[in-house]
């Protein structure tokens, strides 16, 4: 039988010396920081042991990819294999991953080694993806080596935020305890009632990250602006409570740039400018009151007011990519509204630095240093896929969606947002313009490769 296997091999130096590196992978979360997030897959369970055990990655339809690591390849700090064990598509695959940890001078030659059936094409942009990816985490964690590990504990975990936020902690040797509504399911849940937290539920904790909530996305009826008000000011005030209770010294709340209002011109707006007007800022505004509030004057607390958060894996960019991608994208409603935008790991980047820097106390604004118009986010998204993105979406569209004041806030929102606080700390950001982001996010990184 002729076997149509072919062996690809991608490497990379990172100044981190090798037993770093190989703990970084060996630690809960690196299945998820790695998996690239415009692939249709999510984990079913990562391996508890690079030595023998397995991972699972579930397909569209259940399908199930189980790679099962060998104990005969382990070489604690230096290698470790896994292969494909399952068949998840109708046409049989091969899959053997090498993964060797060498020194380097002070640092590691990281070389990955896959013997596949896998059209060679589909390769680089998924290794480009994971070593970007695997560069940055590093460095983010090496920017708080002299800091102690954390226990955190993180309400909306499940969540766009919370699910890239978690496993960047747990790969940083981080302990991550997530705060869930239902029974708590092992040792690193515990349950929280948003009516009647419980500070028990926070012992031992060093620091809350606050995510949960309603989703702003919806028709602005009179009914979905008090399921969104109602899921964060009063359980934000009280928690916070919690929190301060149980002698956390440090509560993280997610917030909004939507506090400047829907519409300041040019205006260059920092964490200094004055909350604007309508539903959003009003609801910001009181939202940021209740953290402050609850926490008291012992608590740090930072509000990350967080601009258009770009991944295929939620938001208005999971919205806008299909459209795009059909040719049908275009600016919205004339282009000239300004967007500010952070990609998601940046995003995950200022959340660690909120956690561990405490200069950071009150609003920072979690927007990259370049935002752009809507016109200019469209041509460049046009461009990372290759398609035109000239057609004009005019304002009856997101009207129908979510009627006349949540288009105007939400979807021709024009905000000028700047990371002055950010800015200020030296804050490096990964991805500080859009085309470099959105090549990371979408598969486009690995072109230059193929």
């Amino acid at each position: 039988m002729i076997s149509l296997s072919r062996t690809a091999e991608f490497t990379q130096s990172l100044p981190d010396p090798p037993e770093v590196v190989f703990d970084w992978h060996r630690r809960p979360g690196a299945l998820a920081r790695l998996l690239p997030p415009w692939q249709p897959v999510r984990i079913g369970q990562e391996s508890p042991d690079l030595r023998a055990g397995a991972a699972e990655l579930v397909f569209p339809g259940g399908r199930t990819w189980v790679a099962q690591h060998l104990a005969t390849e382990y070489a604690d700090g230096r290698c470790f294999v896994d292969r494909l064990t399952s068949r998840p598509f109708v046409v049989p695959i091969s899959w053997t991953h090498r993964h060797e940890f060498c020194a380097e001078g002070g640092g590691t030659r990281l070389i990955d080694q896959v013997r596949t059936t896998v059209p060679r094409r589909l390769l680089p942009a998924m290794f480009a993806f994971r070593q970007r990816q695997l560069a940055d985490d590093l460095a983010a964690h090496r920017w708080a080596s002299e800091s102690p590990r954390l226990t955190v504990a993180i309400t909306g975990a499940s969540g766009l935020i919370g699910s890239a936020l978690a496993p960047f902690l747990t790969t940083g040797g981080h302990r991550v305890i997530r705060l869930v509504r239902g029974a708590a399911a092992g040792e690193d849940q515990r349950r929280w009632d948003p009516r009647r937290p419980d500070p028990a539920a926070l012992a031992g904790v060093d620091a809350v990250v606050h995510l949960a909530g309603h989703s702003i996305a919806g028709r602005f009826t009179d009914a979905h602006r008090d399921a969104v008000a109602s899921s964060r000011i009063e359980p934000t005030r009280l928690l916070a409570e919690a929190a301060a209770t149980a002698g956390v010294p440090v509560f993280v709340s997610a917030s909004a740039i939507g506090y400047y209002g829907p519409d300041r011109d040019d205006e260059v707006l920092d964490e200094s400018s004055s909350h604007g007007e309508g539903f959003l800022a009003d609801l910001v505004a009181a939202w940021e009151r209740g953290a402050v509030e609850g926490a008291g004057p012992g608590t740090r607390v930072v509000l990350v007011r967080t601009g258009v958060v770009q991944s295929p894996r939620g938001g208005a960019l999971r919205l806008q990519r299909p459209l795009y991608a059909a040719g049908l994208g275009g600016p919205l409603a004339g282009g000239d509204q300004w967007l500010s935008w952070i990609g998601i790991d940046d995003l995950v980047d200022v959340y660690h630095r909120a956690l561990i820097d405490s200069r950071l106390r009150g609003p920072v604004n979690a927007v990259t240093p370049h935002p752009l118009t809507q016109r200019e986010y469209a041509s460049t998204l046009g461009r990372v896929l290759h398609r035109p993105a000239v057609l004009p979406t005019p304002r009856l569209g997101p009207r129908l969606l979510l009627g006349r004041e949540g288009e105007r806030e939400v979807a021709s929102a024009s905000q000028r947002v700047a990371p002055r606080v950010l800015l200020e700390a030296d804050h490096r950001f990964r991805f500080p313009h859009l085309e470099p982001a959105l090549r990371h996010l979408l598969g486009g990184a690995g072109e230059e490769a193929q």
